[in-house]
């Protein structure tokens, strides 16, 4: 399932927060980035049209069908296949290779590869 990125915002609050009415999503980014409540409704129904959000009554009650980290997997192989030719590795050297790692960050990144083996 592809979210565009006003959706993510959406579904974030909801991530973070867990299930709550339209109404409290609307307040939560309003305050956050300001927009309106007919514009996070707007967002909240593609949502629920996608399957990303069930709507509930009463009060329009909004739950995260879909977890963040299925879209962070979705997202990360798109961005691989899309940017990287389909290589995990190019990627990674990418990421490494943009800015000067502390030995904390280079053992950490060790284990994980370690415990990938």
């Amino acid at each position: 399932m592809k979210l565009f990125d006003s959706e993510l915002k959406v579904m974030s609050v909801l991530w973070q927060e867990g299930d709550m009415t339209a109404k409290r999503i609307s307040d939560i980014l309003k305050n956050e980035i300001g927009w309106n409540m007919n514009t996070t409704y707007t967002v909240i129904k593609k949502c629920i049209k996608k399957g990303a959000i069930k709507r509930s009554e009463p009060n329009f009650m909004c739950h995260a069908l879909i977890k963040k980290e299925q879209v962070q997997e979705a997202e990360t192989n798109e961005l691989i296949d899309k940017i990287y030719d389909g290589s995990e590795d190019k990627l990674f050297a990418a990421l490494i290779g943009r800015r000067k790692l502390s030995s904390d960050q280079i053992e950490r990144l060790k284990q994980i590869i370690g415990e990938l083996e």
